[in-house]
C-alpha cells in the first residue's frame, strides 16, 4: 500500500490586497464618524443606521486582516496547519454580528415608523450619503480583481458595494425628502438597509458555516473529482474521499485510490503526479493519497 503527500503552500497576503484592507479601514471608520455626527446633529435614523452598519463593515475589515496576517504563523506541534483556520471563522463572526446589526437597525425603524419626524433636512442627508457612495465605491473596486480568490476578500467587496448602494439609496431618499416633505421615509429606508445587509450576509454566513464543519467547499464538486479521476488510464476506483477547508484559500484533500494490478511502480507514479496536477486546478492545494491494488479490495469484497 503506496502513501503520497503533496503540499503546496499558498502566499501570504498580497500588499495590494493588504494596502486595500488598510485604505477601506482607514476610510469607512472616518465616514462613521460623519454619518454619526450629522445623524444625531439632523436627528436622521437611516444615516445612524448606515453608521452602524458601516461600523460592522470597519469591523469585519479588520478582523478579515488578522486573519490573512496570521496566515503568516508557521505550523508547529500544537497547530500543524497554523492559524489558517481562522480566516474561516472570522467570516462566520463577522456574519453573525451583521445578523445582530440587522435586528437592531430593524427594531429601531420599526419604533420610528410609529412616530415620524416631524422635519428632517434632507439636503443634508442627500449630501452625506454621497459621501458614502464615492468612498464605498473606492473602497470596492480595490478588492475587485481578488475577489474570487478568498471569501474575506469577497465578503469585503460585497459589502462595501453594498454598502454604496444603501448610501445610494439613502441619497435619493434625502432628495424625495427635501421636495415633498415625506419624512417618514426615513425609517422605511432604515428597514430596506437592514434587508439589504440580511441578503448580502446570508451567504457568507452559508459558506463559511459549511467550511467551520469541514463541509465540501462550494466551489469543488466530489462527482468531478471522481470524473476527472476514473478517467485516468489504470484507475480501477476512488473512494474514502474527503475535501474540506483549510483555510479560506486553502483546500484539502485525502482519498484512496484504486489501481489495476498490472500497473508498475513508475506508472503508478505517473499517475499521482498527473492525479496532483488536475486537482490542483480544481482549487484543491494539500493532497493525500493512499493507494491499493486491485486485488487488494477484490480479497474484501465480491469482484
Amino acid at each position: 500500500m503506496g502513501h503520497d503527500h503533496h503540499h503546496h503552500h499558498a502566499g501570504t497576503l498580497p500588499s495590494k490586497v493588504n494596502t486595500a484592507f488598510i485604505i477601506g479601514i482607514a476610510l469607512n471608520f472616518l465616514f462613521v464618524i460623519v454619518e454619526v455626527v450629522a445623524g444625531f446633529a439632523v436627528h436622521s435614523l437611516s444615516l445612524l443606521s448606515d453608521a452602524a452598519h458601516n461600523l460592522a463593515d470597519v469591523g469585519t475589515l479588520s478582523l478579515s486582516l488578522l486573519a490573512f496576517r496570521l496566515l503568516k504563523v508557521k505550523p508547529n506541534n500544537q497547530y500543524t496547519y497554523g492559524y489558517r483556520k481562522t480566516s474561516i471563522l472570522v467570516a462566520l463572526f463577522n456574519s453573525v454580528v451583521l445578523l445582530f446589526s440587522i435586528g437592531g437597525i430593524a427594531f429601531e425603524a420599526v419604533q420610528k415608523s410609529f412616530e415620524p419626524p416631524e422635519s428632517l433636512p434632507g439636503s443634508t442627508i442627500a449630501i452625506v450619503a454621497g459621501v458614502g457612495i464615492l468612498i464605498n465605491t473606492i473602497t470596492a473596486l480595490l478588492f475587485f480583481r481578488d475577489k474570487e480568490k478568498d471569501i474575506n476578500i469577497r465578503s469585503a467587496y460585497l459589502h462595501l458595494l453594498s454598502d454604496a448602494l444603501v448610501s445610494a439609496g439613502i441619497m435619493v431618499g434625502g432628495i424625495v425628502m427635501y421636495f415633498t416633505n415625506w419624512f417618514w421615509i426615513d425609517s422605511l429606508l432604515s428597514l430596506v438597509i437592514a434587508a439589504l445587509i440580511l441578503y448580502s450576509t446570508w451567504q457568507l454566513l452559508k459558506e463559511s458555516l459549511r467550511l467551520s464543519l469541514d463541509g465540501v467547499p462550494e466551489n469543488i464538486h466530489l462527482d468531478e473529482i471522481r470524473a476527472v479521476v476514473t478517467n485516468m488510464p489504470g484507475v480501477m476506483d476512488i473512494h474514502h474521499i474527503h475535501v474540506w477547508a483549510i483555510s479560506s484559500t486553502e483546500n484539502a484533500m485525502t482519498a484512496h485510490l484504486v489501481l489495476a494490478n498490472i500497473m508498475s511502480h513508475e506508472e503508478e507514479q505517473r499517475v499521482k503526479s498527473e492525479l496532483k496536477h488536475a486537482l490542483q486546478h480544481k482549487n484543491i492545494q494539500h493532497i493525500t493519497i493512499e493507494t491499493e491494488r486491485e486485488h487488494d479490495v477484490c480479497s474484501t469484497q465480491v469482484c
